[in-house]
């Protein structure tokens, strides 16, 4: 019975480790910008000409 409770706690930790890891992340502004990956690939820069 023991190690059942010692195992739902350590998975409890890891799950709120991972939830204020995932907050901070939010806050931070990391998933702010969600227009720009998408058109991206369409503003590449061209090859550039080759001299002479």
């Amino acid at each position: 019975m023991t190690i059942i409770v010692l195992l739902i706690s350590i998975s409890l930790t890891i799950a709120l480790v991972f939830l204020g890891i995932f907050v901070w992340s939010m806050k931070s502004g990391q998933y702010d910008d969600t227009y720009t990956p998408s058109v991206r690939m369409l503003f590449d820069d061209k090859e550039k000409k080759k001299s002479g």
